[in-house]
């Protein structure tokens, strides 16, 4: 029975490994998925066909369910998009010339530039942007999903290509790529995990086979039990009859030692059978034996592995902390510990302020770079019980346990006045980075919306006062 319940626990850990590995394919889906639907979103305005082209994408991804050789006709279509929008200036005509008159000074009217040039430098400047923000979000791509080593290689190129080159072949032929990417990324993770599934059914059925090999040996176990119980007592009955029939002592004996012979044949028979049966029970677990420890060690590695992967999943590549998805986990526990306990939580919305005055002016490295010392200065300056995620672009979310809102708000000042005194310097110019920040503790009645609604209001009210300030929602 022990051995039987270890099986069991065995059987169980490998589908709980099968469970984590489904995980794991579901959350590098998620990625792809958001990935494409903020490109999809970034490429829009061009044409009406190519936008229908776009909507699309984005209902396919919302049925979770995808037909990579629809989607490979999709994308032939977005292709050939893309091609009639490169087509559009030189159908109209080639745009003439300016011609230099160094001897005489063009009029004023000459001088101006044309509404058709203004509007294409405005087009290029709009696709330069999409180029690189696809570029940055195939960065994010690169590092959450695993591809072919030559497919990453490539990926690689065309993300350097996509955020360095300014010419508009090189990153229209960048961008039909990224589609191509996606699905290969996509591809191999589903191959991945069906060839997980089919080694953990053939293993699975290893272990079908050495129930039923057991459940044979046992049922052949007690069939024997049962013939012998049975020739024996058929052997005695014989000897109490010919007992109460022979008269002669002689003739009994002789009887009576043919029916111990017959019983010590049947015994025997027994004994060769059962040690034949050990023994092959012996080899075949020893050989279960085997398998078990390669599937301990398989399993060790998969878990050690989907740790390390809900780990990546769980962080925010940029800043280092906790993402969206993993303060809702935390919020969801430290919500349901406050209403068993009631003891004070607070929790926080902070907020760079101006944030994409920096991009705009700095360009996205530098606003990449704030980003990454404000969380900094957050995680170190904050108690090792306290919880910090970046919720999105440049909003950061708090949990504080065992604190009141007002406390918390002391707290939250000074690592304001201390963010704000940071020497950051960006193209050889002093900038002033500041944060908004509103706090609210959890009340009666509160649920995990309600309290984080307040909190968001709370932050509105402190930009509403000029920015660089902590409110507490009262």
């Amino acid at each position: 029975m022990a051995s039987d319940q270890s099986w069991k626990e065995k059987y169980l850990q490998e589908i709980g490994a099968a469970d984590d590995r489904e995980k794991q394919w579901k959350a590098e889906r998620n990625t792809l998925e958001r990935m494409l639907v903020r490109t999809s979103l970034a490429s829009e305005g061009q044409t009406p066909e190519l936008d229908r082209l776009l909507v699309r994408v984005r209902k396919d991804l919302r049925k979770k369910k995808v037909d990579v050789e629809a989607w490979r006709e999709l994308q032939e279509q977005i292709d050939r998009q893309v091609a009639l929008l490169d087509e559009q200036p030189s159908s109209a005509g080639p745009a003439p010339q300016p011609v230099i008159q160094p001897q005489e000074p063009a009029p004023a009217s000459e001088s101006e530039p044309s509404p058709g040039d203004e509007q294409d430098l405005k087009d290029n400047t709009q696709r330069l942007r999409i180029a690189r923000r696809v570029g940055q979000l195939l960065g994010q791509l690169l590092n959450q999903v695993s591809l072919e080593p030559a497919a990453e290689a490539r990926a690689r190129s065309l993300q350097q290509a996509l955020l360095s080159s300014d010419h508009w072949e090189e990153l229209r032929e960048g961008l039909n790529h990224v589609a191509e990417l996606v699905i290969a990324a996509v591809t191999r993770s589903q191959r991945e995990f069906e060839a997980f599934l089919k080694r953990l059914d053939e293993r699975l059925e290893v272990l079908r086979q050495h129930f039923s090999d057991q459940s044979i040996a046992q049922s052949g176990r007690l069939d024997a039990t049962e013939n012998l119980d049975r020739e024996i007592r058929e052997e005695l009955e014989r000897v109490g009859l010919d007992i109460e029939a022979s008269d002669d002592l002689h003739q009994l004996k002789q009887s009576v030692s043919g029916h111990l012979e017959s019983i010590g044949r049947a015994v025997g028979r027994f004994h060769a059978q059962e040690t034949e049966r050990e023994q092959v029970l012996s080899e075949q677990l020893s050989t279960m034996r085997e398998k078990l420890a390669a599937m301990e060690a398989h399993s060790e590695q998969m878990q050690e592995q989907v740790r390390r992967e809900r780990l990546r999943a769980m962080t925010d590549l940029l800043t280092q902390l906790p993402n969206r998805e993993a303060w809702q986990e935390r919020l969801s526990f430290e919500f349901n510990r406050w209403q068993r306990y009631q003891h004070p939580l607070t929790i926080g919305v902070l907020d760079i302020d101006l944030f994409k005055r920096i991009n705009d002016s700095y360009g996205h490295k530098a606003g990449d770079r704030v980003l990454q010392l404000v969380a900094k200065e957050l995680r170190d300056r904050l108690r090792n019980t306290d919880y910090i995620a970046r919720y999105g672009g440049e909003e950061f979310v708090l949990l504080l346990p065992e604190t009141l809102p007002d406390d918390a708000q002391v707290v939250m000042d000074k690592l304001r006045q201390h963010v704000s005194n940071l020497p950051f310097h960006f193209s050889g110019e002093p900038v002033t980075v500041t944060f908004s920040a509103g706090l609210v503790g959890f009340a009666p009645g509160d649920s995990e919306d309600s309290v984080f609604e307040r909190a968001d209001r709370a932050l509105y009210l402190a930009k509403g006062a000029g920015r660089n300030c902590v409110r507490v929602f009262a």
